[in-house]
């Protein structure tokens, strides 16, 4: 199949860009570089510089690749910034969404694979999360991809499309060539791995206060090559609607911590920090309707497999693509 794949420079989307050609998929990528990296973009792929917040250049992107399906990575992912900045995230991610939706449905693209998150839960009342649990965005980062996915609901309802929401939890880990590369680095493997090579004094650890075993945050974390797989595997026809993406188990900070200790080898600092605006206390997946539907079951769930392949990346390049 020929994929357009937005934000293909970006960390998730390059990795997926790559497996898909290792798969024998053609892509073309469009991204605007502005948070991604020119050094993630596989060169087996086309690459159409643009930004969806421009209605032309997407337009005419979409119309010269013509392609048979869409995914769409291409978003600002930083919940804190979304609290001190929600214009920025509805105008990007919202606005800019609407700008690819139109070019697709002109161009007939009939499959539309959306990277959403688990952002679009809010602080849930139990877990794990199915796909049912109630959306009441904690963050104008959730409520801008929970906003997106109801657009996608309608165009299908009224133009036929077929969408696909996939929910992610954590995205971790790296493959050979590809790894997490965010500036400012927000989560927590890669700014423990950053710490474990001296790149920064300590870890800050954002509230010990939780309602949790140890009194800090804990997560779902999905390996990266995984995710990409769900993406290859929700291009099949007939395959449609939300599913959540991650392991089944949440690890605390300070559980991904000792365990980056074991894998590194090295002492890693912490320094405690006041919780952070919008940070619920626990998200963890319940994935059955994934391994159900598209036959997607992860390959690297252990926590330290995840750990081991974003070390070795981090010190393949100690600071970043900049290496």
């Amino acid at each position: 199949m020929k994929i357009f794949l937005t934000g293909g420079a970006g960390y998730i989307g390059s990795v997926t860009s790559e497996l898909l050609l290792d798969s024998g998929h053609e892509v073309v990528v469009f991204d605007n570089l502005e948070r991604g990296h020119a050094e993630a973009l596989d060169p087996r792929a086309r690459f159409v510089r643009g930004d969806l917040r421009e209605r032309g250049q997407i337009l005419d992107a979409l119309a010269a690749a013509r392609p048979d399906a869409v995914m769409h990575f291409a978003a600002y992912a930083l919940v804190g910034e979304s609290m001190q900045d929600p214009q920025l995230y509805f105008r990007n991610n919202v606005a800019g969404g609407v700008n690819l939706l139109d070019a697709a449905l002109k161009q007939k693209v009939r499959k539309f694979i959306f990277s959403s998150t688990c952002a679009t839960y809010g602080v849930p009342d139990r877990v794990p999360m199915t796909e049912e649990t109630p959306q009441r965005p904690a963050n104008p980062y959730g409520e801008s991809k929970l906003m997106f996915e109801k657009i996608l609901l309608w165009a299908e309802r009224l133009h036929g499309i077929e969408p696909v929401f996939l929910r992610y939890f954590n995205a971790c880990g790296a493959t050979e060539k590809l790894g997490e590369d965010h500036e400012p680095e927000t989560h927590l493997i890669p700014n423990v791995l950053r710490a474990a090579l001296g790149r920064q004094e300590a870890v800050q650890v954002f509230g010990d206060d939780y309602d949790t075993p140890d009194g800090t945050c804990v997560r779902d974390y999905i390996h990266i090559v995984d995710l990409a797989q769900a993406h290859m595997l929700a291009l099949r026809e007939g395959v449609s609607g939300a599913f959540n993406l991650g392991n089944g188990e949440g690890f605390s900070v300070r559980q991904v911590i000792e365990a980056a200790r074991e894998v590194t080898g090295r002492p890693i600092p912490v320094r405690m920090a006041p919780r952070r605006p919008g940070d619920p206390p626990r998200l963890v997946a319940a994935a059955r309707k994934a391994a159900a539907a598209l036959g997607w079951k992860p390959k690297h769930p252990d926590l330290r497999t995840i750990l081991r392949h974003a070390w070795a990346w981090h010190q393949a390049h100690p600071s970043g693509y900049a290496s």
